[in-house]
């Protein structure tokens, strides 16, 4: 039984004021499918990236009726409207305030139906759209639901939060170990983060946290060349608005980071709440009241973490570059070496199924499973391809015993 509901739609209503869609949940990412009606008068079905951490608007190449070009970042007038579930969301400046005049086109060599390689979206819905609707994010159910203000009943806890009046930002009140600090909600993110600062002063106070160094999981976000160095770590406890999370994993974010985080918000910001966290949660949305409501969906812990220790590389052809191997218990978690799996190779397929096309969440879900289990990798190196046996490893859990109260070297 859900434990939220939205408003009853007035019979002979020539369109919906909310609506609820199914969601497909790819690498901890928010997919629905949605309709957009292009400047030209064409319209598209796409699947679309519900992206509350973003204020910028970004669409692929296919969808793209106009461009002019600076270094690798094209712009071009965006879609007139989006439509839901039969519901219409207004985009390209139709919106008052939305302040969306145009909109971002990633240049990719072979990427015209996707505005990332490894992810099967071709717009994104930032937090200038979303600001102006009611939104809830249903992860245990897979449903997404959307209307006008005061359309959707949320329920479960709720916080007051700081929301950017300019461009729909959610900042949530936290506290970690007795101490206030001010996390940005970010629900497109598949990991969250934490200020370097703020880290490595954690990581030095609780040196039992489990930590690591290399991006495996949610952590291997995009197949950035610096994710290979990533240092992620479990926080025991973190006081997220009215709720209190335990696990929670983090990135340590530098300080340039940092920077970028707090400009688009104008307000300091200890790191981000990405989805990884809130995966048991109905997150909803009050965008008119700047409430944020968390209502407990399931008891379940995710084994994001329980995977071949690969970090990979998406590529605009439909490829997986392999950048790094990474290390458990201090040895390489998959055999590597001239017999074994070295960066730059390719994944080619786990247990003969092809990874080609596919989505970096698809490969992570093929890549993980029970530790201890095998899995079959074709590799392919300078056009030869062979095979590599690698076990299943559960990252980032607890510290052996003779490495509590040890601060890492």
């Amino acid at each position: 039984m859900l434990g939220w509901s939205a408003g009853a739609q007035e019979k002979g209503a020539s369109a919906p004021q909310f609506v609820t869609v199914p969601l497909i949940l790819d690498h901890n990412r928010v997919i629905i499918e949605a309709s957009v009606l292009l400047s030209d008068g064409t319209g598209k079905r796409v699947h679309a990236w519900v992206d509350n951490g973003n204020p910028d608007l970004y669409i692929s190449k296919r969808l793209a009726t106009s461009m002019s070009c600076h270094g690798q970042i094209c712009s071009g007038a965006p879609p007139v409207e989006m439509t839901i579930g039969g519901m219409t969301i207004p985009l390209g400046g139709r919106v008052p305030g939305s302040g969306i005049k145009e909109a971002k086109v990633p240049l990719t060599s072979d990427g015209a139906t996707s505005i990332v390689p490894g992810m099967d979206a071709e717009i994104n819905i930032p937090s200038t759209v979303l600001r102006h609707y009611d939104v809830l994010v249903d992860f245990p159910e897979h449903k997404f639901s959307i209307g006008a203000p005061g359309t959707i009943h949320f329920r479960g806890p709720s916080g007051k939060v700081q929301i950017n009046i300019e461009n729909g930002l959610i900042q949530v009140p936290s506290q970690i170990e007795k101490k206030k600090y001010t996390f940005t909600l970010d629900l497109g993110a598949s990991i969250s983060f934490l200020s370097e600062n703020l880290f490595d002063k954690f990581a030095a106070a609780n040196p039992d946290w489990p930590h690591m160094t290399g991006a495996v999981g949610p952590v291997n976000m995009w197949g950035a060349d610096e994710e290979t160095k990533w240092r992620v770590m479990r926080i025991d406890r973190l006081q997220y608005g009215p709720l209190f999370l335990t696990d929670v994993a983090v990135v340590a974010l530098p300080t340039n980071g940092v920077a970028f985080l707090e400009r688009p918000t104008g307000e300091s910001a200890a790191g981000i709440l990405g989805a990884s966290a809130l995966l048991n949660y109905r997150v909803g949305l009050d965008f008119s009241h700047s409430i944020v409501y968390f209502e407990f969906g399931r008891m379940f812990s995710f084994p994001d973490f329980d995977v071949i220790g690969l970090t990979l590389r998406p590529e605009d052809d439909g490829r997986f570059t392999i950048l790094a191997v990474a290390e458990f218990e201090g040895k390489p978690s998959v055999p590597s070496g001239a017999d074994g799996v070295q960066a730059g190779d390719h994944l080619v397929a786990v247990d003969n199924i092809p990874v080609s096309g596919s989505t970096l969440g698809q490969v992570w879900a093929m890549i993980g499973g029970t530790p201890g289990q095998e899995r079959k990798l074709t590799i392919e190196r300078g056009g030869r391809q062979f095979v590599v046996m690698a076990k299943v490893q559960h990252f980032l859990g607890e510290l052996p015993d003779e490495n509590k109260g040890k601060t890492e070297k």
